[in-house]
């Protein structure tokens, strides 16, 4: 899914032993009723966990979050304040470079929205926090000839895209923040898309740049059969409750 869709990566990596996979299976049961400090400790586990786990197994288990661990490659390195980097370019009069420090200086806007996995899992009421993607847009100053966006990450494999006119929403953003604290890597951080009327594979993790482009292409998900317009209860054959 975004990258978050229960399948296995396309890429071999290590797997998870036994031992380890029994044993956060435990802790995945402890994790529920644990404090938040324990809890957020014990997801960014599962999140390594994961993607060492071609198996795809350590996305089944259960965590008080709600959210589970996907990936379509193997491993993803991980960004920070010093290497992380967003590039903004295409059909724009002014492509752009941004670093976290300077999306973190745009003005911000928080939206609290269900989180909805075209899987089934739904997590209410989750905060996230960061830059409307059109303040970016009309920053790089779009063509007359635009009529989509396209995103790629940098885990090198994933992509996803928008029309103009989706991109533009006010509840789509570059995301910085998610449940009230800075976007670990594990979900998909240091920047992720957020679209929140879509399902989640909309909204793609560990994102790396923006391409104003003519058409829609479609996304990874997409070129293996899922809905290039995902909206949320009317898309992929599902009939979940739109978020709210």
């Amino acid at each position: 899914m975004s990258s978050e869709r229960p399948q296995r990566p396309e890429k071999p990596g290590a797997p998870v032993g036994r031992r380890v996979f029994l044993g956060t299976l435990g802790a995945g049961a402890l994790g529920v009723l644990a404090a938040p400090a324990l809890q957020r400790g014990f997801e960014s586990f599962l999140g390594g966990a994961a993607e060492r786990d071609p198996t795809g197994l350590t996305g089944l288990l259960p965590n008080g979050g709600g959210f589970r661990y996907y990936s379509v490659t193997s491993s993803v390195p991980a960004k920070d304040a010093d290497t992380y980097r967003l590039g903004v370019d295409g059909l724009v009069d002014r492509p752009a470079t941004y670093t976290l420090a300077d999306l973190e200086a745009m003005p911000q806007t928080r939206m609290v929205r269900d989180v909805q996995c075209v899987t089934g899992w739904r997590v209410p009421g989750t905060p996230f926090q960061g830059v409307r993607l059109s303040r970016l847009l009309d920053a790089a100053g779009v063509r007359a000839s635009a009529g989509a966006v396209r995103f790629t990450c940098f885990d090198g494999a994933y992509s996803e895209s928008l029309t103009l006119e989706q991109a533009r929403r006010p509840d789509v953003l570059v995301a910085l923040r998610m449940q009230d604290q800075d976007i670990g890597h594990s979900h998909g951080g240091p920047v992720r898309l957020y679209v929140a009327p879509m399902y989640f594979y909309k909204s793609a993790k560990w994102l790396s740049g923006i391409t104003v482009t003519e058409h829609v292409r479609p996304g990874y998900w997409e070129e293996r059969g899922y809905d290039i317009d995902a909206w949320v209860g009317r898309s992929n054959g599902r009939d979940d409750e739109p978020t709210t």
